[in-house]
């Protein structure tokens, strides 16, 4: 008897085995039939009736293949894949982690690629062909419904492109949000990938983010770097409050704003002393 649902293509599905072959697996897709999965992704020893998690896509031929590859992103996700060949009829393909590498269709392209160019793209199922494509319309493909986070919310972060007031990251693979210049204690790259936090959710649904944790937590753990920066410097580091922002980012990846909170709370614990141009901990080097 078959799966009471069918396989989700270009997803990873957990299948049945139905039968062993000389080639390989078939595999129970529910409603899409049986699914073969060929001998080199699969053990040798495999059981009908045993179960396998296998990302199901389609090969050369639109057959559906099962695989124990591991693609990039799956079909709803947002990935920066690189192009690695052109056809002139049909568009471009990206390296997504398997075999058969991705279409990324002229349609779907935002200007021409090139060999080699790395992109950001979403990863559907088109309409017409039911083949798996990518978009780099990733606008068209995030979740329209309301963004629900909460104030200073942990976050995966893909880097989607740059704008005069900062940077757009897709969040948590499903809505847009940005990540203002004027917030930015490192520099950034298109498709990147990064964890941040939600600063807010505006009334119209627009999410700043911010690479720092939100207020006493952020302090927190940059005055241990702090103690740590100066035990590993015989307890004496040459940069304050009066130093230059880049000279600060460079030593600790923060903003001198951020710096100077969380220098001003190790002064009044009594934890470091300003001496000269940098600051000198108080007491033992060591935690011992």
């Amino acid at each position: 008897m078959g799966d009471y649902r069918m396989a989700n293509i270009g997803q990873w599905n957990t299948l049945t085995v139905v039968e062993q072959t000389a080639r390989g697996l078939l595999l129970d897709g529910g409603e899409h039939g049986q699914i073969f999965a060929p001998s080199r992704y699969v053990p040798d020893s495999a059981q009908p009736g045993e179960k396998f998690k296998v990302f199901v896509y389609l090969d050369s031929e639109d057959r559906l293949i099962a695989t124990t590859e591991q693609p990039l992103a799956q079909v709803g996700e947002f990935a920066f894949l690189k192009v690695v060949s052109l056809n002139p009829r049909i568009g471009a393909f990206l390296d997504w982690g398997l075999a058969k590498d991705l279409l990324l269709p002229f349609a779907e392209q935002l200007g021409r690629v090139r060999i080699g160019q790395q992109v950001v793209v979403a990863i559907q199922i088109d309409d017409r062909s039911k083949r798996i494509v990518a978009s780099m319309r990733t606008h068209c493909h995030l979740d329209s419904s309301p963004p629900l986070y909460d104030n200073g919310q942990v976050v995966h972060l893909l880097i989607a492109g740059q704008t005069p007031l900062g940077f757009n990251a897709i969040v948590n693979q499903r809505h847009m949000g940005l990540l203002y210049h004027s917030e930015l204690s490192l520099p950034l790259e298109i498709g990147q990938t990064v964890e941040g936090y939600v600063r807010q959710v505006r009334e119209d649904g627009k999410i700043d983010l911010s690479l720092n944790q939100a207020g006493y937590g952020r302090v927190t753990k940059l005055t241990d770097d702090i103690i740590e920066a100066l035990r590993n410097s015989n307890g004496f580091l040459r940069v304050g409050d009066k130093s230059p922002p880049e000279k600060i980012r460079h030593l600790f990846g923060t903003s001198k704003k951020a710096f100077k909170q969380a220098v001003g709370a190790l002064y009044r614990q009594r934890r470091i002393q300003f001496d000269g141009e940098g600051i000198r901990l108080v007491g033992k080097l060591s935690n011992e």
